[in-house]
């Protein structure tokens, strides 16, 4: 099984977008996936009361702070969603956890300042330094081919860890995640350009690496 955490400690950068869809690709592509909700507000699993029965199955991993439950056995991927100001336990236990660490970024100076800390922490950690667990940055609302996403690559580059991609702002995501759809449930010429800016975030995820990997 392949463990992908989606973390970011500042709120309001896209870690629930990032999470369902994720777990919505691989769901799509015929995987068992489950999607687990560190945050309190339980968002990602409110999404899933949503989706539609009809849709490709995501199931509901309870992942708690104090007493974690283990996976379904013979799952093949989850994806964790995470809340902002994670740290402590909850920090501990999704690290424990992961193969491979998505960390949503919008490249202003004010978000990218914010996670600094974080993401220096993350480069640090001996799992990480040692390959066991892989961490990337996900450009959020954003045209690659401005200056702010240039400025965004510089500043992840260095920290030595990659830029996956940059996802577009759109209004698709929003009226998707409201009746419990991802990209890949809807018809490809309605999200086309959408589904090549994941391209290389899906790439990446499906690699073999990580300490399970």
């Amino acid at each position: 099984m392949t463990v992908i955490v989606v973390a970011n400690p500042k709120g309001g950068v896209g870690k629930s977008t990032l999470s369902t869809n994720l777990a919505g690709y691989f769901a799509a592509a015929g995987e068992w996936v489950a999607l687990a909700d560190l945050d309190k507000q339980q968002s990602a699993h409110g999404w899933l009361a949503l989706r539609p029965a009809t849709l490709p199955a995501i199931e509901v991993w309870e992942v708690d702070a104090e007493t974690p439950v283990k996976p379904p056995r013979g799952l093949e991927r989850a994806v964790i969603d995470t809340p902002a100001g994670l740290h402590g336990n909850r920090l501990g236990i999704a690290l424990d956890l992961a193969d491979k660490v998505i960390v949503p970024l919008q490249p202003s100076m004010f978000d990218i300042l914010a996670t600094q800390e974080f993401l220096e922490r993350l480069a640090k950690e001996k799992a990480v330094r040692k390959g066991a667990i892989e961490v990337g940055v996900v450009g959020m609302r954003v045209d690659s081919r401005t200056r702010s996403a240039e400025q965004l690559h510089r500043f992840i580059e260095g920290l030595g860890l990659p830029v996956l991609g940059y996802l577009r702002d759109t209004q698709n995501y929003v009226q998707l995640a409201a009746h419990g759809l991802t990209l890949w449930d809807v018809a490809k010429s309605r999200v086309e350009k959408d589904l090549e800016q994941w391209q290389p975030i899906v790439e990446w995820v499906e690699a073999k690496g990580g300490k399970k990997g």
